[in-house]
């Protein structure tokens, strides 16, 4: 069975600073990004086992730490590409105009994203995401890495409020961290994601 493995990073760890300093996106990705790879590839090993010896006595847990340490590999592997050393400033094109047509505008849409992500409670991201139901982006929470989602979006924008991504910088100014994120946005891959979504039709229909 293919394993998981670490992506590696588009960019050096101190790339990003001031904005994210290199201690935490080192401890970030080399730690707990590996952790949850490290994590996603146990639960699927131990799953293989279940199915050879036909044992399913522990399936529901193993499912739920597939999917926590899964989110975990996947919500970070969009979340490094999503960020660039040349990054910030706003869309342009035709993300520019979904952002324009379904939020009101960039800055109507940076704001509601911006109390999305300092509205959490606890551990988990704000997100901008396609709806393949709907046809539309919008933004929403995922608690932890894989609670309250509902099935079928596609992750365009995230940015990670989990303590471990800022607390080392901006201790617990959580606005402070999310003001300095938006300047290393990499709107370039975020468009590439959003054209990419929008043009794939019927993955959910009603």
């Amino acid at each position: 069975m293919d394993q998981y493995t670490l992506p590696d990073m588009p960019y050096d760890y101190g790339e990003l600073a001031p904005h994210i300093n290199a201690e935490i996106m080192e401890l970030h990705h080399s730690k707990h990004h590996k952790a949850y790879v490290d994590g996603a590839n146990t639960a699927m090993d131990k799953l293989s086992e279940s199915r050879v010896q036909r044992d399913f006595s522990t399936v529901n847990m193993l499912e739920k730490n597939l999917a926590f340490n899964l989110g975990g590999h996947l919500n970070h592997t969009v979340f490094w590409n999503n960020m660039s050393p040349d990054g910030g400033g706003e869309p342009e094109g035709a993300l520019k105009t979904a952002l324009d047509t379904h939020f009101g505008g960039f800055d109507a849409f940076r704001e509601q994203f911006t109390a999305s992500a300092l509205g959490i409670q606890g551990s988990g991201w704000s997100i901008l995401a396609w709806d393949t139901l709907g046809q539309r982006p919008y933004i929403c929470q995922l608690y932890d890495h894989q609670g309250n989602l509902p099935t079928g979006q596609v992750p365009l924008l995230m940015i990670d409020m989990w303590e471990h991504a800022f607390y080392l910088q901006y201790r617990n100014v959580k606005p402070d961290y999310v003001k300095a994120w938006w300047e290393v946005v990499n709107w370039q891959d975020v468009a590439a994601r959003f054209e990419g979504a929008s043009r794939t039709q019927g993955l959910i229909t009603p």
